[in-house]
């Protein structure tokens, strides 16, 4: 009997053969006799070769790799038709929330499948606007991409980063905004933080570490970064230091300058933790000091805004779910005075507009926006269509007009204009998807983990499927970093859906959904909790009728990537496919590559013998099974990761190829001139997506 596969208006026909499975050939992964001694556990390492990505030997193995993971995905007839829906789809006209500086408005647009959004400028709100920066046209392949803009107050310049095949290396320019002429001020590629710039236009405050060595810019370490200020018109190598930490090579500086121009406020920290000490410096004053205001590395003191020297901070301070307070920083002798105590839900963000405080929530993952007024005083709720993610609200401290953007995982991006006076959300913007979002479904519900931690779950699917145990459903996680999972739209996620599918995002303990304590209960020697919390939610959707053990795939990506991989180990039994991407597998060797070593704080360092023992009980490369009947697996990295560095999934995929003993396909898609995710071309994601749900297809069995 024949079937019919149906995306859209797009049918094909299939025989039943597509679905047998033979065993596939892998090129060979040579062994090597490496051992290392870690607190006297001896710990095998066979692959340690493929960490030599320049190596004639691992480019020969990546080419190989490549030849029989595309060999094999080529011989799925469905994945050419999920890769058209998925165009169709995608083609669609995508805007940002507009922002404004001096006297006019930007915002970003992409076409539908241009490569990277394009930058427009705007002479008012109504004005549709013109192309003000292209980063199409900065490499011919579209990898060139924008990794940051930041204006002048009065929108004189413009400075912009722009990072090279998914690099997190920054090269920075400036733009005239008048003229749209760069100006020669260039920053060299480097990890630098943000732009910071002073209200008289005169030069920008910026973070660098000091210059990588030719060649080895993937593999460098990256420490004792420093507060740089460049003046415009000078040279780079004229910039000067203005604050540094030699005392610990691990700090990270960054920067802002106050609304009014009137102080530098420098943010040390350390790891990839909340926890930053906090400095000022007086802009009017010549040779001003730095000052402390948070001298200790104990809490996240995240700035708002001042009113003079009264500096407004979100904290988690006292308050795991996090608080407003207030300090006048030149009277010593005042103290934290709260303006808005901790809510029962999360407190996200803040923004300082109207002379009111708005303020971002979480509640059980989604958005709550509240509006209080300087003293802390409750003035109104921002109601919101339903249960979704809004962000955008930005602005200088007196404006009456704003903007945010809300989402949903049934609901594409819209954009409104709010007005902080009335109080009212007038529709500015409207993406239109060719999809009717009545017919989806989506809906929370919450699980008990393995030690009685109640969990929410986002659960996303077509209306009328049955409850019969056998829908094809891919379980995404996360669970790391401080980094909350909230419902948001996804062009791909809605053809897995068309295709028949079930989607579900587990908020896993390491988020920052119910905040610290939350994040906290997923770190370092608690980490098996997250993935106790994983494992929970894929059997609480079998348990329910979602789906089976033989159609439930598990995905994630960098530290959701390490999730997967970790799960996968733990429980082969309870997956039919799994997607690690990006992922941290080596978990004794990640502080060597890249920025790994700031992971410690939420991973914990293997030169400690109890965190040791306890990231050698979880990595996933370490622990692969050998003899194991793995459900089908694809790996996918990408050679231009400089932060997970790709050498994690090499190791990982050829430790799995080795140990399975199904005939489950355990394959590696490895991307060319790409990196950790950001800045991907278009084209690329609809590729890798294409890809990935038609490996999904073919394993779960799908109809």
């Amino acid at each position: 009997m024949r079937k019919v596969l149906c995306l859209g208006l797009i049918c094909m026909l299939l025989s039943p053969m597509v679905l047998a499975q033979t065993k596939l050939k892998y090129p060979d992964s040579r062994r090597v006799a490496q051992v290392d001694d870690y607190f006297g556990v001896k710990v095998p390492d066979p692959y340690r070769w493929l960490e030599d990505d320049n190596s004639a030997e691992t480019k020969a193995w990546v080419e190989a790799q490549n030849k029989v993971t595309f060999e094999y995905l080529n011989t799925i007839p469905q994945r050419e038709s999920i890769r058209k829906r998925l165009t169709e789809l995608w083609n669609y006209e995508k805007y940002g929330a507009p922002f404004k500086r001096g006297n006019k408005y930007f915002y970003y647009k992409n076409d539908g499948l241009q490569n990277q959004s394009v930058l427009y400028i705007a002479d008012s709100i109504e004005d549709p606007g013109r192309v003000f920066l292209d980063p199409n046209k900065l490499a011919a392949d579209g990898t060139a991409a924008l990794s940051g803009v930041s204006f002048t107050h009065d929108g004189k310049y413009m400075a912009y980063g722009v990072a090279f095949s998914g690099s997190d290396r920054t090269e920075w320019h400036v733009k005239d905004v008048a003229t749209g002429q760069d100006l020669n001020d260039t920053l060299r590629p480097n990890r630098q933080g943000g732009i910071a710039w002073m209200k008289d236009n005169s030069g920008f405050f910026y973070s660098r570490f000091p210059d990588a060595e030719k060649g080895k810019e993937l593999k460098s370490q990256n420490f004792f970064q420093k507060l740089y200020f460049h003046k415009i018109g000078t040279p780079q190598d004229e910039d000067y230091v203005v604050y540094e930490r030699p005392d610990n090579k691990e700090y990270f500086v960054g920067s802002g300058v106050t609304e009014d121009g009137n102080f530098l406020i420098i943010n040390v920290g350390k790891g990839t933790g909340p926890q930053n000490m906090v400095y000022f410096k007086n802009l009017t004053m010549e040779k001003a000091p730095i000052i402390p205001v948070v001298d200790e590395l104990k809490n996240d003191y995240s700035f708002v805004g001042n009113d003079g020297s009264k500096f407004y901070f979100k904290t988690d301070l006292d308050a795991p779910r996090a608080r407003l307070v207030m300090r006048d920083v030149l009277d010593r002798s005042a103290g934290w005075k709260e303006v808005v105590p901790q809510a029962a839900e999360t407190l996200q963000s803040v923004d300082f507009l109207n002379n009111q405080f708005v303020l971002n929530y979480l509640k059980d993952a989604y958005t709550q926006i509240k509006i209080v007024d300087l003293g802390g005083k409750f003035v109104r709720e921002v109601k919101l269509p339903g249960i979704g993610t809004a962000g955008g609200f930005g602005g200088d401290r007196f404006d009456t007009e704003t903007f945010y953007s809300y989402s949903s995982y049934n609901s594409p991006p819209t954009i409104y204009r709010y007005d902080m006076k009335s109080g009212k959300s007038t529709l500015f913007r409207q993406a239109k998807v060719g999809f009717n979002p009545k017919d989806y479904v989506v809906k929370q519900v919450k699980y008990t983990s393995k030690d009685g931690t109640t969990v929410p779950m986002f659960i996303v699917h077509k209306n009328g499927i049955k409850l019969d145990g056998n829908n094809p459903t891919l379980l995404y996680g996360y669970g790391g970093f401080n980094i909350s999972q909230t419902p948001g739209f996804s062009v791909s996620r809605v053809v897995w859906m068309e295709m028949g599918g079930v989607f579900a995002v587990a908020n896993l303990r390491g988020g920052a959904e119910y905040g610290e304590s939350w994040h906290e209960a997923g770190t370092k020697l608690k980490k098996q909790n997250v993935f106790n919390d994983f494992i929970s939610a894929g059997e609480w959707l079998i348990a329910n009728k979602y789906t089976n053990n033989k159609k439930l795939a598990i995905q994630g990506g960098s530290n959701g990537g390490l999730l997967v991989g970790a799960v996968l180990n733990q429980r082969p039994d309870l997956f039919g496919a799994a997607l690690p991407a990006v992922g941290v597998m080596d978990m004794l060797r990640f502080t060597k590559f890249t920025i790994g070593w700031a992971w410690t704080s939420d991973y914990g360092s293997p030169e400690k013998e109890d965190e040791f023992r306890a990231l050698y009980a979880y990595s996933p490369y370490h622990n692969v099974k050998p003899g194991t009947k793995y459900p089908a697996t694809m790996v996918t990295t990408a050679d231009h990761d400089d932060r997970v560095f790709p050498a994690h999934s090499f190791k990982y995929a050829a430790a799995l190829q080795a140990a399975q003993a199904g005939d489950a396909p355990t394959i590696i898609r490895i991307e060319t001139k790409a990196g950790h995710g950001a800045g991907k071309p278009t084209a690329k994601v609809i590729e890798e997506q294409a890809d990935i749900y038609g490996f999904l297809f073919k394993n779960l069995g799908m109809k």
